[in-house]
Parts: structure tokens; C-alpha cells; sequence
């Protein structure tokens, strides 16, 4: 009977996750690191958040607020990089490791450009963009994101470094080495908030110091790994001292449709944030909660999400468009299980996680109810809505997944958000149940387009 079980589970491995392009074997060595990453950081990101909060509601409400702003922002460089992944990953699959070094380097030298150019910015322009944004909240709100702004602006060049290079190693399969930068630089933040929040009580000062140091370190750490380790990647000192148009203008066919859905999915997000500043502090604080531990139940999703990207992108390189759509379809079908999988095991344990935030009275109903509403939701919808749109953008229909996702943004989530959280008066549970819906609507709209044809007739590389 065990046998029998195994020898169908074994041709069912064989007939969906396996092929040409990719074994099993070798998809779970692109997966399994990336899961690991995945769940190390929203672990980090929940111990993070509680120890902000034992410096009170006010700091977790500017942080929070403010990451919505830098979220909008940072996004443009992380897609600008996703386009490096892309391009990386289709000229590994063609076996041109010199051109994926080439393109690597590219989109390092795009990514810092563009980090240095917005960050500038917002420095100059911090005052007017908090008020024009967050005026309704207390002054010791404003006070504090004010401060946290400024701090994350200064690490934007080390951050879009770091996302390059990560983007880079996962476009050629490595995500081990990827990982391992990104958990070692999140591990660096967590011991440095130690120092600053816990042992000198510098609050959301302390939090910028932290972000500061931890990304300096991974971006210096992930420039020399780049250039002194021996991999796949053919990637040379001189490749950053010139600007290839050609190459240029194939990391900018995915990143900037990326890039233009990026900024107007978060702008979406600030908006909604507007309406929760609103709300008040309370309401702003269990926001930022249940927000905060929803990334937990995303960790098997959001691993697929990153590995559909290097597997899609080296399908479509080789010419197995074929491939591509299979391997579409299982990691769908595995998110949808294994996220599911998830709530249930880690739904008992909200409570704990809960008490972690050392969370303000009243606002426990609010927390979960939001919570519940975004779980139900991540297995069902969220694995549609998010990972078939990366998949379509591996194989370069960067322009229709960004118009789409942008429009069922703001016509879904901010216009219903509004209805229901304000004008219905259902407050943060209606804005997060606007977010749900939104994900089901992006849901049916890249399902519709994945079974047609025209999302795999683009040319990425030359």
C-alpha cells in the first residue's frame, strides 16, 4: 500500500514539476533556499516590529506609515532589478553566461541610479510629502516619521545594490547565495535593534541606524561575492564602467512597466494609508499588526513567487514555452497547498504571536478580524493574483500584468477601501477586506490571460 502511494506520488512529482528545462531536484534546490529566506524574514520582521513596539503606539504607527512611502518608492529600483532577473535568467537558458554577466552589471549600475536620484528627493522634499500624506496624525507621530523617513532614504543606494545582485543570482538558479546575503543582512538588523532600541533606547532612531549599517554591509558583502566567487554568472569589474543601450533597453522592457505597476500598486497603498490615519493611532496600530504577521502565511507563496520567476524566465530563453506553462500551473496548485497547509498549522499560535507586539488595549478584535480576513484569502486568492502576473513578466508581458494590476488597484482596493472602511464606517476591517477582494479580481484577470497566447510572444534578448 506504501509503495503503491509513493510510485503515484512519485509520477505525480514527475509529471508536473519536472521536465526539460528543470528536474525536481533541481527546482527544489532553487525553492528550498528561498522558502528558508522567505520565512527567516517574516520571522525577523515580526521580532523587528515587536521590539518597536515596546517604544509605544506612536512608533509603530510612524513606522508603519512611513513604509507604505518607502514600500512606493524602493519598488521602483526592486523592479528595475526584477528586470535584471529576467534578462539573466532567459540568457541562461540560451547558455550565454557572458551576456547574463553583462546584464547583471547593468542593472547593479540602473538600480543605484535610480536609489540615489529618488532618495535625494525625498530628503528635499520629506516635509511637504508627510504633511500632504499623514497631516491628520498626532504630532509625535509625524515627529518620529519624519526621522525614520530620512534614515531609510539614506540607505536606498546600499538597499538597491543588495536587490540587484540578489536579483541577479536568482536569475541564474543561485538562490542559495542569495539567501544567505539576505538572511544575514536581516539578522544584522535584528542584533543592531537590539543595541540602539532595547540597550540605548533610541526608538525609531534607533531603528534608521540599524537599517543603515546592516544594508552597507550586505551590499559590500554581495558586490565581493559577485565578483570573487567562482559561479555560473561571467560578471567583470569592467562591465560597470559602461553603459550598454541594448542591454538597457532589455532590462527596462520588464522593469519599467514593473517598475510604473510598482508605484502606482503602493501609491495605491499610501492612499489607503490616508484613510487609516483617519482612523486614528489605535486603528493605525492594529493595522500595522496584523499586516506584520499576514507576511508569516505568505512565506510558501512568496518563495514560489521569486522561483517562478528563474524557472519561467530559463523556459522562455530555451524556447519551451511548453515547459513554461506547466510549471505555471503546479506552482499555483503548490501555493494554493502549501499555504493552506500553513494557516492551519500557525493559526493557534496568533495569540502568542499577538501578545509579542506588547500590543496597546482595545484593538485585539480589530487585529485579528483583519488577520483572519488576509488569511482566508492567501491561499485561495493571493496565490493567482500574485504568482501567475511573475510568471507572465519572466516571459516579457511585463506591459499588460502592470496595467492590470495597476488598474484593479485603484478602482478595487482604494475605491472600495474608501467605501467600506469609511463611508460604510467599517473602518480597518473594511480596508482589509477591500484588499481580499482586490486579490480576486487580479485573480480572474491574469487566469483569463494565462490561457491565451499572447502573453508568450515577446522578445526579452536579442
Amino acid at each position: 500500500m506504501l509503495t503503491k502511494a509513493r510510485g503515484k506520488l512519485s509520477a505525480l512529482i514527475q509529471r508536473n514539476l519536472s521536465g526539460e528545462c528543470f528536474s525536481f531536484k533541481s527546482l527544489t534546490v532553487i525553492f528550498l533556499p528561498l522558502l528558508v529566506d522567505q520565512a527567516m524574514v517574516a520571522i525577523l520582521n515580526i521580532i523587528n516590529s515587536s521590539m518597536v513596539s515596546s517604544s509605544g503606539a506612536e512608533a509603530v504607527s510612524a513606522v508603519n506609515m512611513v513604509d507604505s512611502v518607502n514600500l512606493f518608492m524602493v519598488n521602483f529600483f526592486i523592479a528595475v532589478a526584477t528586470g535584471g532577473t529576467v534578462v539573466v535568467a532567459q540568457y541562461m537558458g540560451r547558455y550565454e553566461p557572458k551576456k547574463a554577466g553583462e546584464a547583471a552589471a547593468q542593472a547593479i549600475l540602473s538600480c543605484t541610479l535610480c536609489a540615489l536620484t529618488i532618495g535625494v528627493l525625498i530628503i528635499v522634499f520629506s516635509e511637504p510629502i508627510l504633511n500632504l500624506l499623514f497631516g491628520q496624525a498626532e504630532p509625535k507621530v509625524m515627529e518620529n516619521a519624519r526621522i525614520y523617513l530620512t534614515g531609510c532614504c539614506i540607505s536606498y543606494p546600499a538597499f538597491a545594490v543588495f536587490q540587484a545582485v540578489s536579483g541577479a543570482l536568482r536569475g541564474m538558479g543561485d538562490t542559495r547565495s542569495s539567501i544567505m546575503l539576505s538572511i544575514g543582512m536581516n539578522v544584522l538588523v535584528v542584533l543592531f535593534n537590539l543595541v540602539f532600541i532595547n540597550g540605548m533606547g533610541l526608538s525609531v532612531l534607533g531603528v534608521t541606524f540599524s537599517l543603515n549599517i546592516a544594508r552597507a554591509a550586505a551590499a559590500v558583502a554581495a558586490v565581493v561575492y559577485l565578483l570573487h566567487t567562482k559561479h555560473e554568472l561571467q560578471i567583470k569589474p569592467k562591465y560597470f564602467l559602461r553603459f550598454s543601450k541594448s542591454m538597457q533597453k532589455s532590462i527596462m522592457l520588464i522593469g519599467l512597466p514593473s517598475a510604473s505597476e510598482q508605484m502606482f500598486f503602493h501609491g495605491g497603498k499610501i492612499i489607503t494609508q490616508t484613510f487609516i490615519v483617519s482612523l486614528g493611532t489605535m486603528s493605525m496600530t492594529a493595522y500595522a499588526i496584523s499586516m506584520s504577521m499576514t507576511i508569516l502565511f505568505q512565506v510558501p507563496g512568496n518563495a514560489l513567487n521569486l522561483t517562478i520567476m528563474t524557472v519561467v524566465g530559463q523556459c522562455m530563453g530555451a524556447g519551451n514555452v511548453k515547459e513554461a506553462k506547466k510549471f505555471m500551473h503546479s506552482f499555483i496548485i503548490a501555493s494554493l497547498v502549501l499555504s493552506t497547509l500553513v494557516a492551519l498549522v500557525m493559526l493557534p499560535f496568533t495569540p502568542l504571536l499577538y501578545q509579542m507586539y506588547s500590543p496597546p488595549d482595545g484593538i485585539a478584535y480589530e487585529t485579528f478580524m483583519c488577520l483572519l480576513i488576509s488569511v482566508v484569502g492567501v491561499p485561495i486568492l493571493w496565490s493567482m493574483a500574485f504568482i501567475t502576473p511573475s510568471a507572465l513578466r519572466a516571459a516579457g508581458d511585463a506591459k499588460f500584468t502592470s496595467v492590470a494590476a495597476m488598474l484593479s488597484m485603484w478602482i478595487v482596493r482604494v475605491m472600495l477601501g474608501y467605501l467600506l472602511g469609511i463611508v460604510l464606517g467599517y473602518g480597518i476591517i473594511g480596508v482589509v477586506a477591500a484588499m481580499v477582494l482586490e486579490w480576486g479580481v487580479r485573480a480572474v484577470i491574469f487566469t483569463l490571460r494565462k490561457r491565451g497566447t499572447k502573453w508568450y510572444q515577446h522578445k526579452v534578448i536579442d
